[in-house]
């Protein structure tokens, strides 16, 4: 990634996580340990598959499936960020009646499916990636899910498929922060060695660290013929509040006003360290 791409994209991150912060701040409540450990993986996603905010159902876009969909608040961020939501519908967040729920819901535009129900969406992205292939496009299907979800059997017969069906136009990543709301997750149901899984299961499969821009691009670049792909991409649960991070406390909670306030000045320092 050149250096002018990554400053911008880092910029950019820390603007998505103070409005992610603000939201669940003034909406009063919200996932935000996993909003913030996903933001990196996001915003870089984000920026360089096909998609169209004047255009949700533009017929060429790749296609982005939420699975850990309680972590809506980055993604409601990244979608007002691009105009696919104006800031009527932000300030309406936590408020009854309002377009923009806890989870996604297919009414908000650049929404694929409705998610949030845990291991539901790595299916839905291979029936699509399938659907796809059949049809002879060249869309791209992207799901992110979170490595607690992954202890849903549902992940798994969607893994068999995937490689069955050759769906090397599907990438599959995973945001391993290693916190769930009970704790860790190797403490509530392990799934290491996850690369070793993946792998048995027929997934081309890279791990990196998922805040660092060079890593993250690549892989979501990688492709190979007839294989799907799995990122696991290695996060800090809380990433960017500094008394949020690694805290398992932290996977559903409301921040204070002092603690929203502290975010801004700390990344406001942070771009100008960029600058």
């Amino acid at each position: 990634m050149d250096a002018e791409r990554k400053k911008r994209l880092l910029i950019q991150a820390s603007e998505i996580r103070e409005k992610t912060v603000e939201l669940i701040y003034h909406g009063g409540g919200g996932h935000i340990g996993g909003d913030l450990s996903e933001t990196d993986i996001m915003v870089v996603l984000f920026d360089q598959m096909k998609h169209d905010a004047k255009n949700p159902k533009w017929e060429e876009r790749d296609y982005f499936i939420l699975s850990k969909g309680h972590s809506a608040e980055t993604y409601y961020a990244l979608l007002n960020e691009y105009g696919y939501i104006g800031q009527k519908e932000m300030d309406d967040f936590g408020s009854f009646g309002a377009l923009l729920g806890g989870h996604p819901n297919k009414k908000v535009n650049g929404v694929e499916a409705n998610t949030g129900s845990l291991g539901h969406g790595l299916g839905f992205a291979a029936g699509a990636a399938i659907a796809l292939k059949k049809d002879g496009k060249n869309n791209h299907v992207y799901v992110l899910t979170g490595d607690g979800e992954l202890a849903e059997g549902s992940n798994w017969e969607a893994l068999m498929s995937a490689k069955k069906y050759k769906l090397d136009n599907l990438t599959w990543i995973v945001d391993r922060n290693h916190l769930q709301i009970s704790g860790n997750t190797e403490d509530v149901m392990p799934i290491d060695s996850l690369k070793a899984k993946a792998e048995a299961f027929g997934f081309k499969t890279l791990e990196i660290n998922g805040h660092d821009y060079d890593q993250i691009s690549d892989a979501l670049n990688f492709r190979e013929k007839d294989e799907p792909v799995c990122i696991i991409a290695n996060t800090i649960k809380g990433k960017g509040l500094s008394c949020a991070e690694n805290q398992a406390g932290w996977h559903h909670k409301t921040p204070s006003k002092e603690q929203v306030e502290q975010l801004k000045v700390d990344m406001a320092e942070y771009r100008k360290e960029l600058e």
